[in-house]
Formats: structure tokens, sequence, C-alpha cells
């Protein structure tokens, strides 16, 4: 039997990933007591024969059972299963909009505050979290593309890397994304809004992309930029970190940062990092 231990942070989106696996044919429980894990293990596999795959949802609830985890997955291996375990995480901003949002009250903020409830959460959870095989961060995933990642490992049984890269173009006269670990001024490239037939056209429209790629300047900075980023990332997840959101700005957001977000997106496509491409304001009006 297969089995997935779903656990993270609060508001993270577990039980949303545990309806998704429910849907793909998981037998899943949600917030059963730590210690019970391998007794349900026994009686399902006793009585339920046809049941090869199962998620089981774990999260700070569990309260001090969670010093047990170490204890438990081992008494797991020794059954002769293999616990695989995907811990969902969030920023801690995110998670704070969404308990507003929704007016839940956080498992360990009681009456405090909510980001101190979540910082406590994190530090509580932290040995889980080193210990996982997955770990997505759902701060910047809409529901539809948190599915097609479960669909990724669980479903398709794809290889994952636990490192997401986020490449997200904007423009400057919008604001510069609250969410951005790395921001690139690319307004000294040639501006195709000065061209009649490019300037309502996008970085996604090849006439605009051959228009900015063309320009000496751009090969030299999208080569020593995968440079930079080739260096950094490894240097990141050496610290811990699991995701890094590389902001590409110009004016308007639609044209240069877009060509570049995309140019940047393709010669990152050839590492094994998780990679997502956005283009926040590439719709918006000029």
């Amino acid at each position: 039997m297969r089995i997935i231990i779903v656990t993270g942070m609060s508001g993270a989106g577990k039980s949303s990933v545990l309806n998704m696996l429910e849907d793909a044919g998981f037998f899943c429980v949600d917030n059963l007591p730590i210690p019970l894990l391998p007794e349900l293990i026994r009686l399902t596999v006793k009585d339920n024969p046809q049941i090869d795959k199962a998620a089981l949802g774990v999260d700070i609830r569990s309260g001090e059972s969670l010093s047990r985890m170490e204890e438990i997955l081992k008494e797991l291996k020794s059954l002769g299963y293999k616990p695989e375990i995907l811990f969902l995480d969030c920023s801690t901003p995110v998670l704070v909009k969404r308990y507003k949002e929704t007016r839940r009250i956080h498992p360990l903020a009681s009456a405090g505050r909510v980001d101190k409830g979540i910082e406590l959460e994190r530090e509580k959870l932290s040995s889980i979290r080193k210990r996982a095989e997955v770990i997505i961060d759902t701060s910047n995933l809409l529901i539809r593309e948190l599915k097609a990642q479960i669909d990724s490992i669980y479903i398709k049984k794809e290889p994952y890397d636990n490192f997401m890269v986020t490449i997200l173009s904007f423009g400057f006269k919008y604001g510069i994304p609250a969410d951005a670990d790395l921001v690139f001024d690319v307004r000294f490239l040639p501006n195709p809004f000065y061209i009649p037939n490019l300037k309502h056209k996008t970085g996604n429209d090849r006439e605009v992309y051959d228009y900015v790629m063309n320009s000496e300047a751009a090969g030299i900075f999208l080569k020593q930029l995968k440079e930079m980023l080739l260096f950094l990332i490894p240097n990141y997840i050496l610290e811990g970190k699991n995701q890094l959101v590389i902001g590409i700005g110009c004016t308007g957001g639609k044209h240069r940062s877009v060509t570049i977000a995309n140019a940047l997106a393709e010669e990152l496509q050839k590492t094994d990092y998780g990679l997502k491409l956005e283009h926040r304001d590439c719709e918006k009006g000029l």
C-alpha cells in the first residue's frame, strides 16, 4: 500500500489536497491521532485488501503526539510500508490574509494574534517539514495549479523538485510585486511601445519578442541573469528556501518584461527546478 501523510501549515490547503487525492482513488482520513496511524493501516489492509493507496491528514491539532511522528514512521516502515510526507507550506502574510477572509480561528492563536499562532505552528512543524519528500508552497498557487501539481506527483508519478521558481513579469507603474525575492528592471532595453505596429501587441507575440531579443543588450542580460540564478538557487536551497519569485519589470508590463520573462523561462526549463511563469500586467491597458 502506498501511504501519503499530508501535513503542513493550517490554511495552506491540506483539506483541498485530501479531497483531490480522494477523487483520485486514495483512501483518505483526516486528523486521525498520530499514535493510531499504524493500527488504521493494519485494519484497512485486513478488511479492505483492494485498497492500495491511502492519504492520511496530520496537522498541528495532533498536539503533543506530533513529537511521536518519528516513532510512528519507523513503526510503519517495520510493517513493510514506505510512508511519504507531503508538506504544504505557505507564507505568513498569505496565511494571515486567508484567516481574515474566512474569519476562522487559527488552532494556536485562540484569542491572540493570528500571525503569532502561525509562527508558533511553523516552529512546531519544522522537524516534520525537514523529513518531507515533497514540499509545495501554496502562497501563489490557484486551486487548479495546486491540483495540477498533485496530479503530476501522485497520479502521473512525474519527477518533482521541491524548489519552485516563479518568473513574474510586471509593470513598474502598477507597483513592484510584494512577494518578489529578486527584482530586475529591463527598461534599458529597446521599447516596442514606440513602434506603431508593435505598440498594441505584447511580449507573447513573436514580433515583439524578436524586436526585443534582437538587441545585443537583451542577449547579454539574459545570459548573465541565467548564470547568476544557477549560482544563487543551489545556495538558496542549502539555506532551506523552497521557492524563489523573480520579478522582471518594465514600464507597463506588456512588452520588454514579458519578453525577458518568457526567454528566461525557456532557459530555466532545461534545469530540474519546478517552474511557473506568470505575466501580471500583460493584459492591462496602455
